[in-house]
């Protein structure tokens, strides 16, 4: 079997080098949720609680129309609907652990 040779022609046409490892850009990081940023987020979720169409999914959702409550969801938020589906599919999470801890919490104060 013939040795690899820096030919001139060919897929691995060319001088071997070695790749130069850059340093990631900061850019690479934009989106991703800190500590301060989900703390800040919490609390204005808790002083101004949900919007009106947040509500009437999670009633969907209570309901066990979870389809429902998705068709809802896209047709109030979505603009690009193909862009916003991950985004839709991450709010409807929040609506279902948002229901299921008021429904923790009520049930803790009717046991007491």
């Amino acid at each position: 079997m013939a040795r690899a040779m820096e030919m001139a022609v060919g897929l691995s046409k060319g001088h071997k080098v070695t790749k130069n490892v850059l340093k990631k850009r900061p850019s690479r990081r934009k989106g991703v949720l800190n500590k301060r940023v989900k703390f800040v987020r919490d609390i204005i979720r808790e002083v101004t609680g949900f919007a009106p169409y947040e509500k009437r999914a999670m009633e969907l959702l209570k309901v066990g129309k979870d389809k429902r409550a998705l068709k809802f969801v896209k047709r109030r938020v979505s603009i690009f609907v193909l862009l916003n589906e991950a985004l839709l599919l991450r709010n409807s999470d929040v609506l279902c652990v948002c229901c299921s801890a008021t429904r923790l919490k009520s049930q803790k104060l009717t046991n007491c």
